[in-house]
């Protein structure tokens, strides 16, 4: 039994008998339907799960689902919904429906990109510092320290001013100063797990530092990067709704779900024309719910304990 409770048992373990297992033992499959069952049981995980696959669907066939192209400009301004245009159309013309559609695709490719970046690289960083240990392990958590020691919104905010508001430079620079928190969290789960007897025999048995880290330790230690990536992706989105509303997310004529609301600051618009940001609102708010609750539940199905 692992450190996570699943029932994995590395290379070094099936060495030891003199059989060398490739295959996933039989304990893999049983463990996969517990966590399945206990995540199915929370109703609020199953239907963030059944929301966010709605989402990415709707996302991957924005082409196809989109009424009109996001940037075509229409005979009609500021038109409220009716049956030519479902959510109406904002002050240059364009179709409202067609914008969040294109818009949710936008803010998912940042939520995701940015949280496989982020997670990526601080979990290696937790990987080298936590099997090393001694003066790499210090190095890599001061500076990791430095990192979580900077003003978050405030740093984002002037590079982002810097480099130029655009999609690359919105998914780097939030990556750039997300990954501390997913290296600790690898740091803390890696000094436990390489104190097993199963990570000892491995080294003992002369396998190299890689494979003993992604063969025998990482495995071990995906339960908590799982969750945490889930509840980021939520975080991203929201980071990148709340730049783009300030103006320096995603701009116009390219459609998101912030900078939809960031057209939608006027006191006439907030009172009289609703469908501009309601729409984008109730998106943001159902995707960042939908995400939280799927997190919820995994972080309860992984649980060793329970």
């Amino acid at each position: 039994m692992s450190a996570t409770g699943m029932p994995w048992r590395g290379d070094a373990a099936a060495s030891e008998t003199g059989q060398e297992h490739e295959q996933p033992l039989p304990g893999i499959e049983h463990y996969a339907r517990q966590v399945r069952r206990k995540f199915f049981k929370h109703k609020l995980a199953a239907w963030g799960l059944i929301t966010t696959l709605l989402l990415i669907g709707i996302g991957l066939l924005a082409p196809w689902l989109a009424p009109n192209s996001p940037n075509e400009i229409t005979d009609v301004f500021a038109a409220s919904p009716s049956l030519a245009h479902w959510l109406g159309t904002d002050g240059v013309g364009r179709d409202v429906l067609s914008r969040l559609i294109y818009g949710t695709r936008v803010s998912l490719i940042i939520g995701f990109a940015t949280v496989a970046l982020y997670v990526a690289f601080g979990t290696i960083i937790g990987l080298l510092a936590g099997y090393y240990g001694r003066w790499f392990d210090m190095v890599l958590m001061r500076i990791t320290d430095i990192f979580l020691s900077f003003p978050y919104m405030i740093i984002v905010l002037v590079m982002v001013s810097i480099l130029g508001a655009n999609i690359s430079t919105i998914i780097i620079v939030l990556a750039l100063f997300k990954w501390p928190a997913i290296a600790m969290l690898v740091r803390g789960s890696v000094l436990s797990i390489k104190e097993m007897d199963y990570v000892r025999a491995g080294v003992a048995l002369g396998y190299s530092t890689p494979r003993v880290m992604f063969r025998h330790i990482l495995p071990n230690a995906l339960s908590p990067i799982i969750v945490n990536a889930t509840f980021g992706v939520a975080s991203t989105i929201l980071s990148e709704a709340g730049l783009s509303f300030l103006g320096m997310g995603v701009t116009s004529p390219q459609a998101s779900l912030g900078n939809m609301l960031h057209d939608a600051q006027s006191l006439t618009v907030l009172t009289e024309q609703q469908w501009l940001w309601l729409p984008a609102g109730f998106i943001i708010l159902l995707t960042v719910l939908a995400f939280n609750f799927v997190g919820d539940g995994l972080r309860d199905a992984l649980d060793a304990r329970s």
